[in-house]
């Protein structure tokens, strides 16, 4: 079969990759554990994040606001502009 039909030159091709290095082998796993270490450190980051995002959020909510309590407030400000006239009316 030597008159280059497929059989043949398909036959001496492999799929394996050829062989790497030592030395870039411990660079490639130098770079895997660095960047291991920085998703590490950004889903640390993320979940900090979150979770001040959360208790910022919880701690700052505001109590709704209570029928007995706008009234009250209403009546202090009609106390003190009634306190103001009678002060201006005062003779002095």
């Amino acid at each position: 079969m030597a008159d280059g039909s497929p059989i043949e030159t398909y036959a001496n091709h492999t799929n394996s990759a050829p062989a790497m290095p030592q030395a870039d082998l411990q660079t490639q796993a130098q770079r895997d554990i660095a960047l291991k270490r920085a998703l590490v450190f950004i889903g640390i980051a993320a979940a900090s994040a979150g979770l001040a995002y959360a208790i910022v959020r919880a701690t700052l909510t505001r109590a709704p606001v209570d029928p007995q309590t706008e009234r009250i407030q209403q009546l202090i400000d009609e106390a003190n502009r009634l306190l103001k006239a009678l002060d201006e009316k005062k003779p002095g």
